[in-house]
Formats: C-alpha cells, sequence, structure tokens
C-alpha cells in the first residue's frame, strides 16, 4: 500500500510565500527558501510551489525564486505558475523542479499536457485545476482559471478526465469554495474525480484540523493532502507540526510516511 502524502503548497509572490482565503486578500507568510527550507526540516513529504500572478500576468514563472528553494530541498518539488510550453518546463526543470503543474495554461492549450508528457513522462506532469461549484455543467463543478478569477464554462470532471487522456500522471483538485476556509475538504468534488480518473489526486482547499485528513483519507480515494493552512497560515490560532499530522493519521489507521525523530530528513 502507497503511503499517503502530506504536501506544503506555496502560493508566491514576489518571492514570498501568501496565504489566501477563496483567493483573495493574500496575506505575506516568509521567503519561499526559508519555509521550504523549514517544511524540508519538519519531514513534510512534498512540496508544490505556485506563482500565482504569472499567468494572469502574462509572464513566465519565477525561475530564481524556484531556484532558491529547490537549492534547499531535496524531497518531491513540483511547480507552476506561467509555464506555457517545453521551455519553459525544461528551464523549470533545469532549476530543479521534479514535476510541473499546468493550470490555466493546458485550458488555452491542451496539447501543452500531451507535449510535456511526451517529452519528460507523464509523471513529470501533474494538472492543476481550480474548481467552484456551479449550477452551469452536468457535475455540478466548473474550472476557474487566472488564480480562480475567471470561469471558463467548461465541467471539472470532464476536464480532469481529458487531462488524464492527454498524459497527465497526476491530478490536484483545488476548491475554490474550501479554499483556506479550515471548514474541510470537498469531498463529494473528489468522490466524483475518483470515478473519473485512474491517476493520483492531490486534495487541496479546506483542512484545518487533523480530523480533516483522517476524513479525507477514509472516504475518499485521494493519494496526497495538501495542508499550507494547518501549516502556516497567520489566520489560524495554533498551527500543526508534521510531526503532529503524521502521528494523527497513523492512530487512525491511515498509512503515511512516518516521522522520525531526530532525522532532519
Amino acid at each position: 500500500m502507497l503511503a499517503k502524502r502530506l504536501i506544503a503548497c506555496f502560493d508566491i509572490i514576489g518571492g514570498r510565500v501568501t496565504k489566501a482565503v477563496q483567493f483573495m486578500d493574500n496575506i505575506d507568510v516568509a521567503p519561499a527558501d526559508d519555509l521550504a527550507e523549514a517544511m524540508y526540516g519538519a519531514q513534510i513529504d512534498e512540496l508544490i510551489f505556485y506563482d500565482i500572478t504569472a499567468s494572469a500576468e502574462r509572464r513566465g514563472i519565477d525561475i530564481e525564486t524556484v531556484r532558491r528553494v529547490a537549492s534547499r530541498v531535496f524531497i518531491p518539488f513540483t511547480v507552476g505558475g506561467g509555464i506555457k510550453d517545453l521551455n519553459d518546463m525544461y528551464e523549470a526543470l533545469k532549476a530543479g523542479a521534479e514535476k510541473i503543474s499546468v493550470d490555466s495554461m493546458a485550458v488555452r492549450n491542451p496539447q501543452i499536457i500531451a507535449d510535456g508528457a511526451n517529452a519528460f513522462g507523464s509523471q513529470c506532469v501533474v494538472l492543476s485545476t481550480q474548481v467552484k461549484r456551479s449550477g452551469r455543467t452536468p457535475s455540478g463543478y466548473e474550472v476557474y482559471i487566472d488564480g480562480a478569477r475567471h470561469a471558463t464554462g467548461m465541467d471539472a470532471i470532464e476536464w480532469i478526465k481529458r487531462g488524464q487522456g492527454l498524459g497527465a500522471g497526476e491530478i490536484c483538485l483545488n476548491s475554490i469554495d474550501n479554499d483556506g476556509t479550515l471548514a474541510g475538504y470537498d469531498l463529494p468534488l473528489l468522490r466524483l474525480a475518483q470515478g473519473a480518473v485512474s491517476i493520483p489526486i492531490i486534495a487541496s482547499g479546506g483542512a484545518g484540523a487533523p480530523e480533516h485528513l483522517v476524513d479525507l483519507f477514509t472516504a475518499t480515494d485521494a493519494q496526497a493532502a495538501i495542508i499550507s493552512s494547518m501549516l502556516y497560515s497567520p489566520r489560524m490560532d495554533n498551527n500543526y507540526t508534521v510531526r503532529e499530522l503524521k502521528e494523527h493519521l497513523a492512530s487512525n489507521g491511515v498509512h503515511v510516511r512516518p516521522y522520525i525523530s531526530g532525522c532532519a530528513q
């Protein structure tokens, strides 16, 4: 049985990590490379880095910040935001990323998924999508782009099915409705997704307590969870450590990579 993964997700603006609620009112947290090193030392399983204004500003990813973060962690590291073509993917990988996330650009040009999978392998391509409840699509969920600023009219479940067909090796589903609310993951969305695709699903948006992780991993087939707010959100009265979360999951029968006392990765 594969261990469930805990992932820290960095929403980057100007080389710094920020936290928002439903993609609005971002609060500054810390320099990206400093927080990355702290998360690595805390034994987080993976790191995802999103340059959250790159697509809306029609510019490339902040490659210098990618390079600084990559130099300070030795765990799987995914980057996204402003990835327009194979050359951008190659530059991010050369800067130290292990996987590439495509989101808004994939909606505009789905062929980028296939191009990336053919060039670097499906395991290197993550289709990230921002999803909101809507009465305008068959599944009830609609895809948004450009940092959740614009509705596309696309059905979220049909989109991830298409993404898998084009060669994506993993899906990251972010619930806009739940994002930053600390109220738990959108489990109905994740159940719909697991019935539509066979590749791993990363759940994102809403985690605020250890019980939310237990609910996620026992009620759905999600393989990984983004837990950023629980780790370092200024909006939480008390943040959790990776150790606390892993030990809580293990005590509830969820298979995770164990925290090793005295080990800095």
